[in-house]
């Protein structure tokens, strides 16, 4: 759901190799050829290690994303106010179980395993988008998540589904139909408690929205002249669109939903801009974003001590399938 990845790769792993030899340097040219007429590359295509690496490290995180976000909507799950609400919610937090799925299953096919990609996720060595480390305080926060972070979510992700390497887009089309789900359902909650609800619930829509506007638009990474990563991405067709072009295709869609909505953006400074076209929007906090991505957030500690927990008490079940499978394999055998 999430492109920050790349955006928080470290140098060592952007450095290309020293020295290549002329027969690597001949299937790059091959491979930059395909880039540039649109083909995709396959799993068993050649590609140049970096390009592998980057791959890896983004689809990954995009799947932790995926299963972090599963915790702070499952906790409200058992607190739905309607029986309609509480089915609503369980088939969208088993949507994003299912997307985490695709999303490994699609990394796995670059060379790396599911075990390593866990492991560098509680270990902390993986990141996972910024906006889960953020708590869901009320029944409004599940629409609001499903309005803004779910809409910025397949303003970054629907690009992808022509990203270069095939597995991944493969993946992104199922994924962005169901993400257009979850956000027509957020929105329409949240116009539910706008237009029939009581003061307290329209008041309660208001502080969700307050809360979550600006690290909505944090998801879309830092501005374009900080995220020296992005240029080579797109050089290589894994990324369409900047930062900030993707940033300000999701402020303008937001302004116009939110006047239907009834609700207020939490920016004195956002206006239309004649001239531009679009909105102009006050300064995003960076430094927040950062302290977030650092692991200074508000549920960070929670969020990855809850996955851990969950793997560790779901350690019988994989040895027991294990031993199963051994099992049925040497029934086979024989």
């Amino acid at each position: 759901m999430y492109t920050q990845a790349m955006d928080t790769m470290g140098k060592d792993e952007m450095r290309q190799p020293a020295v290549r030899s002329a027969d690597e340097l001949q299937l790059e040219a091959r491979f930059n050829e395909r880039i540039d007429a649109g083909e995709f590359i396959e799993a068993k295509d050649w590609m140049p290690e970096h390009y592998r690496k980057t791959l890896v490290r983004q689809i990954s995180q995009h799947a932790h994303s995926e299963i972090v976000g599963m915790l702070p909507e499952g906790n409200w799950i058992s607190r739905a106010p309607t029986l309609k609400r509480k089915a609503i919610l369980l088939a969208k937090v088993q949507d994003e179980g299912g997307h985490g799925l695709y999303l490994y299953a699609a990394a796995e096919t670059l060379g790396t395993s599911r075990d390593q990609m866990f492991d560098a996720l509680h270990t902390g060595r993986a990141k996972y988008s910024s906006i889960f480390n953020y708590p869901t305080l009320s029944w409004a926060d599940m629409g609001t998540i499903g309005w803004l972070v779910d809409g910025a979510a397949i303003m970054n992700q629907v690009p992808i589904c022509r990203c270069s390497y095939a597995p991944y887009a493969r993946a992104m089309i199922r994924i962005c139909r169901e993400e257009s789900f979850h956000q027509r359902q957020g929105f329409e909650a949240l116009l539910t408690m706008m237009t029939k609800g009581t003061p307290a619930q329209k008041a309660m829509v208001q502080d969700a929205v307050n809360r979550w506007w600006w690290p909505s638009i944090m998801m879309f990474g830092p501005p374009d002249d900080q995220s020296p990563n992005s240029a080579q991405s797109m050089r290589w067709g894994i990324k369409k669109f900047s930062n900030d072009e993707l940033r300000q295709k999701f402020v303008d869609a937001a302004v116009d939903q939110a006047k239907v909505l009834g609700v207020t953006l939490p920016d004195p400074e956002l206006k239309w801009n004649e001239a531009r076209q679009s909105n102009d929007f006050g300064a995003i906090d960076w430094a927040e974003f950062w302290a977030v991505i650092a692991g200074d957030g508000p549920c960070n500690k929670e969020r990855l001590a809850a996955r851990v927990k969950a793997w560790d008490d779901g350690a019988w079940v994989r040895e027991a399938a294990t031993a199963h499978a051994r099992k049925h394999a040497m029934k086979e055998a024989a």
